[in-house]
This record gives C-alpha cells, structure tokens and sequence, in this order.
C-alpha cells in the first residue's frame, strides 16, 4: 500500500504569522496534534504541534509573558518532515517511528498536497487494509 492510498489532502495548514492562540483553537477544532506551517505561497516551511505550544506555554510562563500572542514561527518545528506520495506506507511508518514524529508531509510542485499519520496506518492495520 502506498502513502498515496492513505493520506489526507484536506490539509488544514497555518501560516507563519498566525498566533498561538489561533493555533490553539485550530487545533481544538480539527481534533489533531499538529499542523502544517505554509507561507502565503502554500510551500511548506514547518511544523507546529502541541509539544512546540506546550513548550512555548512554559517558558512564557516562567517569564511571566504572554504565550498566546507569541507567532509560530518562533516555535514552529524545522523543517517538517516529507514523504513521497508514492512511498510504501512501512517506509511512512518507519521514518515516524525514527524521528519520533506523529506524521509526514507530501508535497507536490514545491507546495503542501497531504499528511499522513501514524494515526492512519494503525487504523488500516486494524481495519485490515494492510497486511500486519
């Protein structure tokens, strides 16, 4: 099975400007970790998760400074990761489980085309789509 057949095209994605608070929210709404970071071009520049907010909520905190004011590229992660759409999803997974990350990126002409998660494969092994 390929990356292809599993990934998400409906990619929801902040761009670098965006606060944390924003970011916050966006999450909460889409039930997810983390989310790509675009410029206004669509190109795919970083990551930002929870563990980046988390993070950034407790040295603003021990500052005493205001987190949620704070942009995303200050915390976002560099680069994100990338796979090509037409991996096999046992490289997808390996490459997650070797950079201790939760999911990949696709890109497609230099610009954001989908994600997949460590999310999707486990729930394909269990609905067996793919074979264990």
């Amino acid at each position: 099975m390929k990356v292809s057949d599993l990934m998400h095209t409906d990619v929801r994605a902040v761009r670098s400007d965006a606060t944390l608070a924003g970011v916050v929210e966006a999450l909460a709404d889409a039930h997810i970790s983390g989310v790509p970071v675009v410029d206004r071009h669509g190109k795919l520049l970083g990551v930002v998760s929870t563990t980046d907010i988390l993070q950034a909520q407790a040295e603003r905190l021990e500052g005493g400074e205001n987190w949620e004011d704070q942009l995303v590229e200050d915390v976002m992660t560099r680069p994100a990761l990338t796979i090509p759409a037409d991996a096999d999803i046992r490289e997808a997974a390996q490459r997650m489980l070797y950079a201790e990350v939760h999911r990949l990126f696709i890109e497609k002409n230099d610009a954001l085309a989908g994600v997949i998660s460590q999310t999707d494969i486990v729930r394909a092994l269990a609905t067996h789509q793919v074979a264990g």
